[in-house]
């Protein structure tokens, strides 16, 4: 389980995926397959939970990784690369953005 805290000192990522309940299903596979088969292996990685809304209308990404760097190159390899370019057929966008965390409750 992914544990926010705010003593964490590494990279948090947020994603936030807008799609229509048409390809919500088919949208969380291919997130669950990019984690099971690569993002989970690559250096830096420390978890993730994904999360969608009742109106199957969003899908929240959220990502804990050791450093920026760790989760900018595996954003960039040509294996995520060429995945995003598939789950950018199933929304109508997302947007990976980096937080800190300020606190915790």
């Amino acid at each position: 389980m992914t544990e926010i805290s705010a003593s964490f000192h590494g990279q948090t990522v947020i994603t936030t995926f807008e799609m229509t309940p048409a390809t919500a299903h088919d949208l969380m596979e291919k997130l669950q397959a990019a984690y099971d088969e690569f993002i989970r292996h690559q250096p830096g990685f420390l978890g993730a939970g994904l999360h969608m809304n009742d109106a199957m209308t969003r899908v929240c990404n959220y990502s804990k990784w050791q450093r920026r760097e760790d989760y900018q190159a595996m954003l960039r390899s040509p294996e995520m690369r060429e995945r995003n370019r598939e789950i950018n057929t199933l929304c109508k966008g997302f947007e990976p953005v980096m937080y800190e965390v300020v606190a915790a409750f």
